[in-house]
This record gives C-alpha cells, sequence and structure tokens, in this order.
C-alpha cells in the first residue's frame, strides 16, 4: 500500500514566528500533525523546534522528510542540523513513536513532561508494568473471555508505546516557557503527560483539543491522569487561556473558534453522559453498556469501550452511578 503523501501548511503567528504543520500518515486511515516552530530570520532563524514525531511506520517517518520542502517552498533555513528543540506532547505512539528515528537524525534535547518518561525512556518496562493492570481492566469491564474483544484487549498489552526508549532531556512543568519560546500548559485526561504549548497567539493543542472528535479516554484507575474528570478540568484551563486566536490540534484542521469548540465538546460530553444513566436503570457491565449507548463498529470497538468505562468512573466518583461487583471480577453499574 502506497503511504499517502504528506501535507504542509504554514501558520504566522501574531509575533512573527512561522509554525509548520507537516500532516503525515501514522497508521492506516490516521494522519497527524508534526510542527516545525521557526523564529527569527528565515535565513538565519534563532530557534527551530520539532512538536511531535509521527509514528514509527515508514508512512510517518517518510514524510518527516518534508522538512526539506519547508527549505524549498517557503525559504526557511531548517534542518534537523539546525533544530534546537524536540518537544513531545503526550506518550502515544502516533505522537512520539518515530522520536528514535528522529534521534537519528538530531541531537536537540528532547522535552517532555514527567508523567511520559517511563514509555518514553523505557517503553518495554512500561508494557511489562502494565500487562497485569490490564487483564484487570478485561475483567472489570465485563468483556467476556471467548469475545473478539477479549483478544484484542490482550494483543492491546503486547503493544509497544515506542520501538525503543529515548532519554528525555528536559522534563516539562505546567506554566514554564521551554527555551524562552513556548508556553507550557499540563493537560492531562487524554493522556496523564499531555501538554498543550502555546506560542504567542498560537495554541498547539495536541490531542486535547481537535475539531472533529473528542480525544479518546481511559479510566482513571488505569491510567493515571487519564479520565473525564482530568478532561475536563484541562478544558476550563485551557478556555481560561489569554492571548489565543487559534488552536492547532496534534489532528485535522486549525479551530479559529477554539472557544466553541469547547463549547461543543462539553455539551457532547453532558449528552454521553446522560445516555449512560439512561442505560444503567438495572446492573449492568461497562460492556453491555457500551453496546447499549454506541454503535460499536469494529474499528473504534475498543475506545468505544474505554470511553464508556471513562464515563461510568466519572458518574460513579460523582454518586450518580452505583458500583458492584458481578461475577467473575465485572464492574455492574446501577443509577444510584
Amino acid at each position: 500500500m502506497t503511504a499517502a503523501p504528506p501535507l504542509l501548511s504554514r501558520h504566522v503567528t501574531a509575533a512573527g514566528a512561522r509554525i509548520y504543520t507537516l500532516s503525515v500518515q501514522a497508521f492506516t486511515g490516521l494522519r497527524v500533525n508534526v510542527f516545525v516552530l521557526v523564529v527569527g530570520d528565515p535565513a538565519r532563524p534563532t530557534y527551530t523546534a520539532l512538536v511531535d514525531t509521527g509514528s514509527s511506520l515508514n508512512s510517518s517517518i517518510q514524510g518527516l522528510a518534508d522538512l526539506r520542502a519547508i527549505r524549498e517552498d517557503w525559504g526557511e533555513n531548517a534542518s534537523w542540523a539546525q533544530l534546537d528543540r524536540v518537544v513531545i506532547t503526550h506518550a502515544h505512539p502516533d505522537h512520539a513513536g518515530g522520536l528514535p528515528f528522529v534521534r537519528t537524525l538530531t541531537g536537540a534535547p528532547v522535552a517532555a513532561h514527567r508523567a511520559g518518561l517511563p514509555i518514553l525512556q523505557d517503553p518495554r518496562g512500561y508494557r511489562e508494568a502494565m500487562r497485569a493492570p490490564l487483564a484487570r481492566y478485561r475483567a472489570w469491564l465485563g468483556v467476556p473471555e471467548s469475545s473478539d474483544y477479549a483478544v484484542r484487549l490482550t494483543n492491546r498489552a503486547s503493544n509497544l508505546m515506542l520501538p525503543s526508549g529515548v532519554t528525555v532531556d528536559t522534563v516539562l512543568e505546567d506554566g514554564v516557557l521551554v527555551d524562552g519560546v513556548l508556553r507550557v500548559i499540563h493537560t492531562p485526561g487524554h493522556e496523564g503527560s499531555q501538554v498543550c504549548l502555546q506560542l504567542d497567539d498560537v495554541l498547539l493543542s495536541a490531542d486535547h483539543l481537535l475539531p472533529r472528535n473528542s480525544p479518546p479516554l481511559m479510566p482513571e484507575w488505569l491510567h493515571a491522569g487519564g479520565g473525564l474528570r482530568h478532561y475536563l478540568r484541562s478544558l476550563d484551563r485551557v478556555e481560561a487561556l489569554e492571548g489565543v486566536g487559534i488552536a492547532l490540534g496534534g489532528h485535522d484542521e486549525p479551530m479559529p473558534e477554539w472557544r466553541g469548540r469547547i463549547r461543543q465538546l462539553r455539551e457532547r460530553y453532558d449528552t454521553k453522559l446522560r445516555a449512560v444513566l439512561d442505560a444503567a436503570a438495572t446492573p449492568i457491565t461497562v460492556h453491555d453498556l457500551a453496546h447499549r449507548v454506541n454503535r460499536m463498529n469494529p474499528k473504534q470497538a475498543l475506545l468505544l469501550l474505554d470511553q464508556t468505562a471513562a464515563l461510568t468512573e466519572y458518574l460513579s466518583a460523582g454518586g450518580q452511578l452505583r458500583e458492584t461487583e458481578g461475577p467473575d471480577g465485572a464492574a455492574l453499574f446501577v443509577r444510584a
């Protein structure tokens, strides 16, 4: 299968910095945005940074070669040799999987949030540490052992976020100004280590704020920093930012009406929460709830299971659902 060619676009901030969005094919049917930031004179930039690296697949790695297009199409003196910084917004394979490859091209220091260090620096150790929690998760969901979902959840425990570990040189903290250029906003929810980055009047919103989809969530008890509670609080933090004119997400197109998008996401989650409450009139597993409130197409099935788990966890913590333990360790939820 031929990889879809990368797409390159450019945005100039209010202060004149250039942000190049390189949309590469991370996985089949999924593009991800990689950003190249350039500050200063195009011929002699004072700062150049790469934000995210795409996946480890060849289709994504080949797309990174279009750093050349930034020079040829826009006249920027941007190259791997000139790179000052690599920033990872969060430790997911479509955003950080290409990091080992990038490390072979540049010695620029890598920055990421503390919560992502185990995955980025020791992906095999992280995988082994997650095997037992993921096995408990399958039972907690109430997924039948003989189902295709059980097989796919078992396979998930074998996946690596990155093909190999890479040392993180700079640990990102909420509110810091990285290299005197990028303001860090820690936005857990979709992923515990996720950060958004503000450059002048532009917000790089990673997967926290997307134009077409709500980001996948997992329950907090399984993934520290995950879950709907963290996500909604992070939405509040981002909405309160000043001086942001446009948001560029980790996927799809720019969001000039980004505050309107936040309102839409809140409304969407309110609708989902009501649907779960309505479906839990009698004790029911997360597996059965997911089938009752969603169209469970095979492609999105595991994500919908995760999302339903995050919704039930949130409602249970708020006292709207009551959780008990059913057969074989499955959680049962019912309206309180």
